[in-house]
């Protein structure tokens, strides 16, 4: 090699060298750059990018509930009309530890709590209150002797502590990390005198309210509106001893999100003048209906059931090896259960089975429910056989399948194809065959030649699939498998 080769050669070694050493350098300030701007959007800013409000609520009869497989909950309802006032979906984490439910607030992990937190400088100290949703005192739970029925009045009052000073000496039992904690503390040193107070773990305020009614233990402390909520299930508990003056109570935001907590509260000053939050409230704490759910087998903190058709819907999720939850809310997202249901377009049963499909795996109109559920199986059997071989793994494939249940296999080839001829993956569902299941009511997309189906309005499909896996997220923080 001459000298002329070697020059050539070093030349172009200094040349890749240099261009490695810029395209870091461009990498590294990119990256910064990104890393800093993610840094200077606002909380509120990252909630409505990512499309998402992360709240936690503790799971109980009032804030967060499933009945007869509908999420409900007065927390719960006043976050799904956030949610929808931010313009993003709604992601609940249930959490009836309260450190740990601090710890995810302090930690990022989520962007609110959404419970019945009392205001406290302590707390304030920790993370930002909103603006107050209501007021509520602290009450004892105490319970009634037996036989009080047939007690009088005067006769009753003799058993009760309606004194503050007559705490002393007694063991109250308390959710760690609550308020109540800190007041009964305060008024220990109030009275001059020990009230033995045991902090519990792992047990939120319902759950010890039902101890006392239950004579495992004597005596905890409620706010004053879940314990009226309460005693209209469990009427051998008292809730007439005040221990605190009225308080307010809050949502808290991380003390980092000014935006988010400037938003929450023009949105709650906002609310709390409607009829819709009055509506809201009497739902959860005065209406009536809320003690039948209090003792209902549909209700997941009691009997857990989803349905009248839990045993059914149990045995043929076997048959497509199907979580039941996940059949059951496919089951809820078609007919919510109502074997009598029928759509404009002929769709009926329990199943909402078009007649051609019913008939194809032997079912009619008039068949029974349990016969309506094992079809929709086989027809869910079947569409699973026609798209194992492409798409392999069977979470992935459960969202085709959902689709093609609500809008017919056709449509979802057509979509799979207009995929993969624009780039992206025909056997992903996210932002790959989605899109053009949801476009396909766009000429652009249905008049294209490899389209064989033709027109189909998307938006449906696409959200039956998100709104299901939704509530079957759902359906397993609280329903046993």
């Amino acid at each position: 090699m001459n000298n002329s080769d070697n020059c050539y050669k070093y030349s172009y070694l200094l040349l890749v060298l240099v261009f490695i050493l810029f395209t870091s350098c461009e990498f590294n300030i990119n990256k910064k750059e990104k890393t800093d701007s993610d840094k200077n959007i606002s909380k509120l800013e990252k909630i409505k990018k990512r499309g998402r409000l992360i709240a936690v609520t503790d799971y109980n009869s009032t804030s967060y509930f499933i009945y007869r497989g509908t999420p409900m909950g007065y927390q719960y309802d006043m976050l799904s009309m956030l949610a929808e006032h931010l313009g993003v979906d709604l992601e609940i984490i249930i959490s009836n530890d309260l450190d740990d439910t601090f710890n995810k607030l302090v930690n990022n992990e989520c962007d609110i709590i959404a419970m019945n937190l009392t205001v406290t400088k302590e707390r304030s100290k920790i993370f930002n209150f909103t603006e107050p949703y209501g007021q509520t005192r602290q009450v004892l739970i105490q319970r009634k002797p037996d036989g009080w029925e047939k007690m009088s009045k005067r006769e009753l009052e003799k058993n009760f502590i309606r004194n503050q000073l007559d705490l002393a000496h007694k063991t109250i039992y308390v959710q760690k990390g609550s308020s109540f904690f800190d007041r009964l503390q305060n008024l220990s040193d109030e009275i001059g005198d020990t009230i033995n107070i045991i902090e519990v773990e792992n047990y939120e305020v319902e759950q010890l309210i039902t101890l006392v009614a239950k004579g495992e233990i004597d005596y905890s402390v409620s706010d004053e509106n879940v314990a009226m909520l309460n005693q209209t299930y469990f009427q051998n508990i008292d809730i007439k001893t005040a221990i605190s003056f009225s308080q307010n109570l809050a949502w808290a935001v991380n003390k980092n999100s000014p935006e988010l907590l400037e938003e929450l509260n023009f949105w709650i000053s906002d609310l709390k003048r409607t009829t819709k939050y009055a509506v809201i409230y009497n739902k959860y704490f005065k209406n009536t209906k809320a003690t039948k759910r209090k003792s209902s087998r549909y209700l997941s903190l009691s009997g857990g059931k989803i349905s009248d058709y839990d045993n059914q819907i149990k045995k043929y999720s076997k048959l497509i090896d199907w979580d039941w939850r996940l059949l059951a809310a496919m089951i809820y997202q078609e007919s919510r259960f109502k074997p009598k249901a029928r759509s404009w377009a002929g769709a009926y049963g329990i199943m909402q089975l078009m007649p051609r499909t019913g008939k194809r795996f032997g079912v009619t109109k008039n068949s029974s429910t349990t016969r309506q559920i094992e079809a929709g199986a086989k027809f869910i059997k079947w569409l699973d056989n026609q798209l194992i071989n492409k798409i392999s793994d069977k979470d992935e494939r459960i969202k085709f399948i959902l689709a093609s249940y609500n809008v017919g296999l056709g449509h979802i080839h057509d979509a799979m194809k207009l995929a993969e001829k624009n780039g992206k993956n025909p056997y992903l569902w996210e932002n790959n065959v989605d899109y053009y299941l949801l476009n396909k009511s766009n000429p652009k997309y249905y008049r294209d030649p490899i389209v064989k189906y033709g027109y189909c309005r998307g938006q449906e499909p696409y959200d039956y699939v998100i709104d299901i896996l939704n509530r079957y997220e759902e359906y397993q923080k609280v329903i046993k498998n």
